[in-house]
């Protein structure tokens, strides 16, 4: 086990003494920068911001019209409880967030059949537009470059009335 030291204002490992050898579990393990500086930490408004600042996020109207025009797909991220809560749209792929990622990257054997492409527009939401730029974010990451999300969530496009997903245009 590591042991510190208070110097000024921050900890700092202790010398062991020399006298007792080390097995693998006990040597010091690398740290993130973070935990070592926690002035470089990142508060989750930085993060989000960070997130928001990679995405072309659409408002609830233009998210119906991509889906209605085009191959995208509007996903609902959300976790069953809060669905049953807040109700749904109609046609909206349901993934909830633990697994997006993997149903979604083109290299996961676990992925969803239609992601099969890193050019899939996916639309993210959750109930309010923060989860789900988190997630586009991360599916970008993934290499799936067109992903977003939609701007305030289900709770915009309940308040815009929007109606279901539209149907697909044919190609």
């Amino acid at each position: 086990m590591n042991e510190y030291e208070l110097e000024e204002s921050r900890l700092v490992p202790r010398e062991r003494s020399s006298e007792k050898a080390e097995t693998p579990d006990q040597q010091q393990r690398p740290q993130s920068r973070t935990s070592l500086d926690p002035t470089r930490a990142l508060s989750i408004e930085q993060v989000l911001s960070a997130a928001r600042a990679r995405l072309q996020r659409l408002s609830p109207d233009e998210a119906y019209e991509a889906v209605a025009n085009t191959d995208a797909i509007l996903v609902d991220i959300r976790p069953e409880s809060q669905r049953a809560i807040e109700g749904t749209i109609a046609g909206a792929l349901v993934v909830e967030r633990n697994v997006l990622e993997w149903r979604f990257d083109p290299a996961s054997s676990a992925r969803l059949p239609v992601a099969t492409d890193y050019e899939l527009q996916v639309i993210v939401f959750c109930s309010e537009g923060y989860t789900s730029s988190l997630a586009a974010a991360s599916l970008q990451d993934l290499g799936l470059f067109r992903a977003t999300d939609m701007v305030g969530g289900f709770q915009a496009w309940r308040a815009a009335g929007l109606p279901g997903v539209p149907p697909r245009k044919p190609s």
